[in-house]
């Protein structure tokens, strides 16, 4: 790949010596959002665009990390007793790092170069792919076998407990068990997962707003603490329930009468969003990508309306997807305020759809979206040996 071997030269560069190249996907949620955090189901795939990382054993126990994109270079000891988070890109490496040493897998030092070819800031998870690359790689450098559904843990931990962004598992996920070919639809509380393959002549279509509204970290995290809210308050009538999952419609509209408006309204988007996800995989596996195309459409409105993480760009990005023939489903995937779409696309209506929505996209906003093209991949893996 020429990829690898571009970053293996740039790390003969750096440090001298050969290395073994990994890459890990970032992601697109094809539906099933904000669900993941409150044990609830998604339905990811992996992307075609990747964190590679050329790595190489030390003699030492520091861990030294060039970052291609960033062209900085970072040095920390894996024997420092009190890490502290930086609010800087190396937190993510360092993290994972931290978070195995923390989990009793003592690693070797390590000599990493890095590049990321997830958008930064669009939604697409480029913070999950440092991370399950960066965790696959240290392992594997210290003669270790990765437990990918283990590693996932990790990463997501180190992101939660040390970067300092409460996300749920479905990032790092997705990104450690993802399948050429497939989605992936996962129960985020017992992780139990099914890949469902992806009918042929369907295209994932992801377009990027070129937007990221400042309020995006904290606001994930409000979302967070609203949701359990909701779940104290429900937990008052209904002992039984650990998280949003446990919750019926009928059983929130019957006891969530005394919830704050906003919090009765992000508990309603949850709820309806996992009978969304089991309803999405049914339709996938009756070949239905109308009605799949359909409960995507019913899932963007209940991200805009009832948990607000929309943003008049995304409502625009999916107004138009809807007006192009070949379009069965469009909606916001990520976090939210900015970021992507996620479309899926007939095949042979790709190059329509890339030139309508860009120039309208543009004419409306004055920006020029970014538009990527990807079919569902396979997860992290080892992909050259050092040379």
């Amino acid at each position: 790949m020429i990829q690898a071997r571009k970053l293996q030269e740039r790390f003969h560069q750096i440090y001298g010596g050969p290395s073994n190249v990994y890459r890990a996907p970032g992601r697109v949620n094809l539906i099933g959002e904000h669900t993941d955090y409150n044990d609830g189901f998604v339905m990811p795939a992996a992307i075609n665009f990747y964190t590679w990382i050329a790595a190489a054993p030390r003699n030492d126990r520091r861990v030294c990390v060039h970052s291609e994109n960033f062209s900085e270079d970072v040095e920390f000891s894996l024997d420092d007793p009190q890490p502290q988070r930086r609010g800087h890109w190396s937190d993510y490496p360092r993290g994972v790092a931290v978070t195995l040493e923390q989990a009793g897998c003592r690693l070797r030092g390590a000599n990493l170069a890095i590049h990321g070819e997830v958008p930064l800031g669009s939604g697409l998870s480029s913070s999950a792919a440092i991370e399950v690359a960066t965790g696959y790689a240290l392992l594997a450098n210290s003669g270790r076998t990765a437990n990918l559904v283990k590693l996932a843990q990790v990463c997501q931990r180190a992101e939660n407990e040390f970067v300092g962004m409460r996300c749920g598992i479905m990032d790092q996920f997705i990104s450690c068990c993802g399948k050429a070919g497939h989605v992936l639809r996962l129960d985020c509380r017992t992780l139990e997962f099914r890949l469902a393959p992806l009918p042929p002549g369907v295209t994932l279509v992801i377009v990027n707003s070129m937007v990221r509204h400042e309020l995006a970290g904290g606001e994930y995290n409000k979302r967070r603490e609203e949701c359990e809210v909701g779940v104290r308050y429900l937990a008052g009538h209904l002992p039984q329930i650990r998280a949003l999952r446990d919750v019926t419609l009928g059983d929130l509209e019957r006891y969530g009468s005394g919830l704050p408006k906003d919090v009765y309204r992000r508990c309603r988007h949850v709820i309806t969003e996992n009978v969304r996800v089991a309803a999405a995989e049914a339709a996938l596996e009756h070949g239905d990508l109308s009605e799949f195309g359909r409960l995507m459409s019913e899932s963007h409105r209940s991200l805009r309306d009832d948990y607000a993480v929309s943003c008049s760009e995304l409502d625009l990005l999916v107004s138009l997807a809807h007006k192009i023939d070949g379009v069965y489903g469009a909606r916001m995937t990520g976090g939210g305020f900015g970021g992507c779409t996620i479309n899926l696309v007939q095949s042979d209506r790709v190059a329509d759809f890339r030139n309508r929505v860009g120039v309208e996209y543009q004419r409306a906003t004055g920006r020029t979206p970014e538009i990527y093209v990807s079919q569902a991949a396979d997860g992290v893996q080892a992909v050259t040996s050092a040379n």
